[in-house]
Order: structure tokens, then C-alpha cells, then sequence
């Protein structure tokens, strides 16, 4: 599929049209979504009567970032949080499918026609809960999506559909969640994509004292030097599977051969309190006092690890992607849900295939507000 920079490079050129590209999006959805379910509801209408209003904006000289770029918003609520994309000449396409009542797990989606399913195995669950968001990006109906990542939402239908899924930093885009624990992210196929996003969202980085405006990508690595970075198996808790973390492990090494990382020596583990207990409380079913004790544990802990480091690199999911029956006991947030705690921004990689043919992730975590890092490292991964 082509990528959301080359379609809005095609229509700021001429070249296409944003009428063109928004018709072929929903054409694939019309074909693809019964199957797939991704889409809670497709507006074809909205969507051509947008593409039209970038043709002409196009037209009239005007600059848009995105111009024409197709774009599936999670849930029917969705367009609250899309409107510097819109405004940047992306066309919302649909809403994208969440869970629906009872789904406990939180796994997958309810879309028009039924479950979601995920792109790779259809017996398996996409993830959640952006699981239409991250299965419409996996199967190539749209090239971005959002999400929004409250215990790992938006890393974990990453992880399990093959795409690059970013967590902002909680508190640094707008959210109506009154606990503070979810923030707004993006699905991209590629790390680029996820960028050009982020960009639009958050404004171009700019180099102190000279005024210039660059990319986030520019800027790391123009003026920091190779990142370092951490390995964590299990976070010190969480007692993963072993081939999601070999898998995760192997895709840390590639990205330190091809120099876009520096692993340091283990040392001493990182060791987290389990930080269900306290999401759990803060979501009102627990101690507050417990909650209030654990994140500061965790807190203090993460800080001295990022005084050491500019990385910490995890699985993300301690587990495969599960059947729609969901996974019995087994939370597939363990190794997410700590950084909704810590508010720290996270980005699930792709990090290859499992024995059943199905992705698995490799999580970067960086310190609060350097997502530019994060994308920057995620955009050196060349497989």
C-alpha cells in the first residue's frame, strides 16, 4: 500500500488527487471489512465531501502536511481528537472498531459485520482497543489511524497486527480521561508515517537558537548521538513467554548492528513493582494508598534508569496473540500498563514472526516528551 507521505506528496504535486485516494480507500474497505470487521461505521459521503474540500484547498495554493491521506479514527467518538489531522488535509474515512459490552478482555473489536479479527490469523484476536485502527493499517485500508492507549491500547494491537503503534506522553496531548492514565497515539505501517503524524499533532521540532524547524528524526540524530538503551525481559515482574521475548530480544540486537542503538551491559535488572494492582485502584476498583506507593516505587526506579539510559526495551505483550475466546488468565498488558502508570511515552516495533504467524513487538520506552526519540530509533528499523 502506499504510505500516507507519498499519498499527501502526490496530491500537494498534482499528481493525484484526494478524491482519488479517499475512493480507493473506501473501495478496499468495501471489499476487505467484511471479513476483517475493522469499521464500526464508514462514512463514504463525509469522506468524499472532505476529499473534495482538499482538492480545493490543493488548489488554491494552500500547504497541508497530509493532504488527501485517508484516515480510520478509533470508535465513534473519534473525530474529537482528529482535528489538527483533518485541519493538515487528512479525510477521515470511518470509525474503527472497539470492543463491544461484556468484552472483558478487551481484545478485540465489534465492527459492522461482527468481530474484528486479526489480519494475520483470523482465529486470533487483533488486540485492543484500538483493534480496528491497528487491523485496518495491517491489512492496508488505510495508511494511519489513532488510537488512544489507557493500559497498553494502542502497543498491543500494534504489536499483535504487524504495525508500529505510538503512546504519547500521558498529559502531553488532550484526553478525557479524568484518572490520567490513557493518552492519545497514532498506527502507521512504518515509522515515518507514524512521524509525519506526530508532527502534525505536535508541530515540528526546532533546533534552540538558530529557529530552523526540523523533524523529530533530524533532531536526535543530528545532534545527540546513538541513543543507549536497556534490555528488560519481564520488567522484573512479569514472567513473559519465551518466544515473544527472544523474538523482541533478537529485533534489540538488529537495531544496535545497524546502529541505531548502543545496548549497555545488563547490570543490575530493572526490577518494577507489578503495577496492576494500582491501575486497577486508580480505575476505582482498589487501595488508593497501594496505588499511591506503587507508582512511586516504579517512579523512582524509572527515573534512575533513564539517568543511565535513553531507552528502555522490552516485549511488548508477554504473550501471542490469543483466540477470541481471550486468554484466560493471562493479562496481555503486564508489560504495557506500567508506562500508563508512569506516564511515559512507548512505541511498539514490529519484531517478527511467532511459530504461529503471527507478529509480535518490541516496546521502546523513553523519558516523558521524547517521543521524537522513539520515533527516530523505531525509523532506523530496516526489516
Amino acid at each position: 500500500m502506499t504510505s500516507a507521505r507519498e499519498i499527501a506528496a502526490a496530491v500537494r504535486s498534482g499528481a493525484a488527487t484526494a478524491v482519488g485516494a479517499v475512493s480507493a480507500a473506501l473501495a478496499r474497505i468495501e471489499r476487505v471489512d467484511p471479513v476483517l470487521c475493522a469499521f464500526a461505521e464508514v462514512w463514504e459521503e463525509a469522506a468524499l465531501r472532505g476529499a473534495r474540500a482538499v482538492d480545493e484547498r490543493i488548489a488554491a495554493g494552500e500547504h497541508l502536511p497530509l493532504a488527501g491521506v485517508p484516515i480510520g479514527v478509533k470508535g465513534k467518538r473519534g473525530l474529537r481528537g482528529a482535528g489538527p489531522l483533518i485541519a493538515a488535509g487528512c479525510v477521515p474515512v470511518g470509525a474503527t472498531a472497539v470492543p463491544g459490552p461484556g468484552t472483558a478482555w478487551q481484545t478485540w473489536g465489534l465492527g459492522r459485520y461482527g468481530r474484528t479479527v486479526n489480519p494475520w490469523r483470523y482465529d486470533r484476536a487483533p488486540g485492543g482497543s484500538s483493534a480496528g485502527s491497528a487491523a485496518a493499517v495491517a491489512a492496508g485500508l488505510v495508511p494511519l489511524a489513532t488510537g488512544t492507549d489507557g493500559a497498553g491500547s494502542v502497543r498491543i494491537p500494534a504489536a499483535w497486527c504487524g504495525v508500529v503503534g505510538l503512546k504519547a506522553t500521558n498529559g502531553r496531548l488532550p484526553s478525557t480521561d479524568r484518572t490520567g492514565l490513557a493518552a492519545p497515539g497514532v498506527l502507521a505501517r512504518c515509522a515515518a508515517d507514524a512521524e509525519a503524524c506526530w508532527r502534525v499533532l505536535t508541530g515540528p521540532a526546532e533546533t534552540p537558537g538558530s529557529g530552523e524547524r526540523r523533524t523529530p528524526t533530524a533532531l536526535w540524530s543530528a545532534d545527540l548521538g546513538t541513543p543507549t538503551a536497556l534490555w528488560s525481559p519481564d520488567l522484573g515482574f512479569a514472567g513473559p513467554d519465551p518466544e515473544p521475548v527472544a523474538l523482541a530480544h533478537a529485533a534489540a540486537r538488529r537495531l544496535a548492528d545497524a546502529g541505531a542503538v548502543r545496548l549497555l551491559p545488563p547490570g543490575k535488572p530493572l526490577r518494577l513493582e507489578d503495577p496492576g494492582p494500582a491501575w486497577l485502584a486508580l480505575r476505582g476498583g482498589g487501595d488508593l494508598r497501594t496505588a499511591a506507593r506503587v507508582r512511586a516505587v516504579n517512579d523512582r526506579r524509572l527515573a534512575a534508569l533513564f539517568r543511565r539510559a535513553d531507552l528502555l526495551l522490552t516485549p511488548t505483550t508477554p504473550c501471542a496473540a490469543h483466540g477470541h475466546d481471550g486468554p484466560g488468565d493471562r493479562y496481555s498488558t503486564a508489560l504495557t500498563w506500567a508506562f500508563n502508570l508512569s506516564g511515559h511515552p512507548a512505541l511498539s516495533l514490529p519484531a517478527g514472526l511467532g511459530r504461529d504467524g503471527c507478529p509480535v513487538g518490541l516496546q521502546l520506552v523513553a523519558a516523558p516528551g521524547r517521543e521524537e526519540l522513539l520515533l527516530a530509533v523505531a525509523g532506523s528499523a530496516r526489516w
